[in-house]
């Protein structure tokens, strides 16, 4: 005979699934960012810094696919920029999760908002 599903077990395990991804995203481009951060030192010593203007990063570091095949060559700005773009995709992938708990609780009210969210989310990252 088949159980029915407890809906606070399978709420408390989507907390807990969110929970570790939103840590593990944070800790992940942090320890990224901080390993580009010393790459740099090493690779850039006794570079000067201005802090009286700001300078962006040139165009090819505004490009995703060229920030990951770059930072893969350990080419420092490219590995911040890499740290950067995990923790960008950190919140994303808790509203999909989010989407995909509420898709299997059936819950097609929250699997609507969610959707609405993530589609704002994506279009405010992509335009």
């Amino acid at each position: 005979m088949m159980r029915p599903k407890d809906p606070n077990r399978v709420e408390h395990t989507l907390r807990l699934i969110v929970s570790q991804l939103l840590r593990t995203g944070v800790i992940t481009a942090a320890v990224i960012i901080i390993a580009g951060a010393v790459l740099f030192f090493i690779q850039h010593p006794g570079t000067a810094f201005s802090y009286h203007t700001f300078a962006s990063e040139p165009a090819r570091l505004r490009e995703v696919w060229t920030i990951i095949t770059q930072a893969f060559t350990f080419r420092s700005r490219a590995v911040i920029q890499f740290g950067i773009l995990v923790l960008f995709a950190t919140p994303v992938l808790r509203v999909l999760s989010s989407l995909i708990g509420f898709a299997v609780e059936k819950d097609w009210i929250y699997v609507g908002i969610t959707a609405i969210v993530l589609a704002v989310l994506l279009l405010s990252i992509f335009l």
